[in-house]
């Protein structure tokens, strides 16, 4: 089956049968390697992604199902030289150890700051839960995502979001 999607903003194509999940064609036929395989059963996080805008597990989205969506990884929100502001807030609180969730964990979070830039602890939270880190940084995981909630308060001119 061929599969047209739109990945991070460009129409790719690419051969699989139906039931590959997403992750696989993300990580070998595209070349994108943020999202990792961690549980296979969509219980870790470790390969979120968006679909459409909303945070998937890729491990569990079969190809098939992303036919003319918009994909979005890691890669789509900034590059290394220039991190979008949730990864800027990720490095700058050190919320990576081993850093194997950390991929999943900025998509999660991204969906969530793109639906409400102004989150309480309680909604990061509740929003956050799908995703583990087996590392434990969950506090410096939490503050990044409240860093870059500020951030993006000050340039909507709200201020302070925490």
């Amino acid at each position: 089956m061929t599969v047209s999607l739109i990945v991070n903003g460009q129409r790719r194509t690419v051969s699989a049968t139906p039931d590959t999940p997403l992750l696989y064609v993300l990580r070998d036929d595209l070349e994108l390697n943020a999202a990792k395989y961690g549980c296979g059963l969509g219980q870790c996080g470790a390969c979120t992604v968006h679909l459409d805008g909303k945070a998937v597990f890729s491990c569990l989205t079969p190809i098939g199902a992303t036919q003319e969506r918009q994909v979005t990884t890691l890669e789509g929100l900034g590059t290394q030289a220039q991190p979008g502001i949730l990864q800027q807030a990720f490095i700058d609180e050190q919320a990576a150890q081993c850093g194997y969730c950390i991929a999943g964990m900025i998509m999660r979070a991204q969906s969530l700051l793109d639906r409400n830039p102004a989150p309480s602890d309680a909604e990061i939270r509740r929003h956050m839960q799908p995703n583990l880190c087996r590392c434990g940084t969950h506090h410096r995981i939490i503050r990044a995502i409240k860093r870059a909630s500020a951030v993006l308060g000050s340039q909507n001119g709200k201020g302070d979001a925490s």
